[in-house]
């Protein structure tokens, strides 16, 4: 079913929506998968906070024209879904690498984060990107150790004094 000029606008202003407030985006070829597999695809995605969306290739192109993800313009070709972090860096490239693990059908073609491209085979570098709790549990266990080696290093001293005094008792019983 062919769409019209207001269906095509609608579907541009969508997709630029998210893709301006996206964090990373991953582009993948799906031709062969069934709707089924499509379909667990959605689901995976949808409960992992990532937008994704089988669009037109001219479409596409003309969403992210003025957004971080215009580097990835050029590689639109074939049968493309499009994947759009919205709430960690790496959500979109975890959901696509663990889908393509089952799936060999789904290839990833493009990565892009920061208004750069990555190569694809780079997938693992942005899927294993921390998400905002663990990012924050890094930094205060950073911050943290400082002060625990501080505390650790001062109980040390009366712990000393305490083992030598009992260790010169033990010397004046035996002796």
């Amino acid at each position: 079913m062919a769409l019209n000029l207001e269906q095509k606008k609608a579907i541009v202003a969508e997709v630029s929506d998210v893709a301006s407030s996206a964090l990373s985006a991953v582009a993948a070829e799906y031709r062969g998968l069934s709707v089924e597999e499509m379909t667990a695809l959605r689901r995976e995605a949808r409960n992992n906070g990532v937008y994704l969306r089988v669009v037109k290739n001219s479409l596409a192109k003309r969403a992210v024209e003025e957004t971080d993800f215009a580097c990835m313009q050029e590689g639109m070709t074939g049968p493309l879904i499009l994947a759009f972090s919205q709430e960690d860096p790496g959500a979109a490239a975890r959901v696509i690498k663990d889908f393509a693990k089952e799936h060999k059908l789904l290839e990833v073609k493009m990565l892009s984060i920061g208004g750069k491209m990555l190569a694809p085979n780079e997938i693992d570098v942005l899927a294993k990107m921390p998400t905002y709790d663990q990012a924050i549990s890094l930094l205060m266990a950073v911050m943290k150790a400082p002060i625990e080696k501080l505390a650790r290093t001062v109980n040390e001293v009366p712990g000393k004094l305490v083992r030598t005094v009992a260790a010169i008792k033990d010397a004046k019983e035996a002796a």
